[in-house]
């Protein structure tokens, strides 16, 4: 089933998300690899592509697990956690109707 995961950054956050952004994106990488990844991306904080010292105010993946507990576990493993980038994450069943 798919998992939508959204992290909500801790203000100020965008040196430790820099700091943590291989370790992080080297995961998302590894569910590519699998077959598991649908999206994945981060908010920007204000209107535009390249956010600068804005910054970001969290991050979306939609990927597919075994089950919500898998899921939540993978996400509360996410290096922007341990780092301190994320002060909430959530997980949740997604549908995907489209595209189909």
């Amino acid at each position: 089933m798919l998992y939508a995961i959204t992290g909500q950054d801790v203000a100020d956050s965008l040196a430790q998300r820099l700091a943590a952004r291989p370790a992080h994106l080297e995961r998302l990488q590894a569910l590519q690899a699998a077959g598991r990844l649908v999206l994945a991306g981060p908010f920007p904080a204000i209107d535009s592509n390249d956010p600068g010292p804005a910054g970001f105010s969290g991050s979306l993946i939609v990927a597919e697990f075994d089950s919500l507990q898998t899921a939540q576990a993978w996400a509360d493993a996410d290096p922007y956690v341990a780092a301190g980038v994320y002060s909430q994450v959530t997980v949740k069943p997604f549908k995907q109707v489209f595209p189909a």
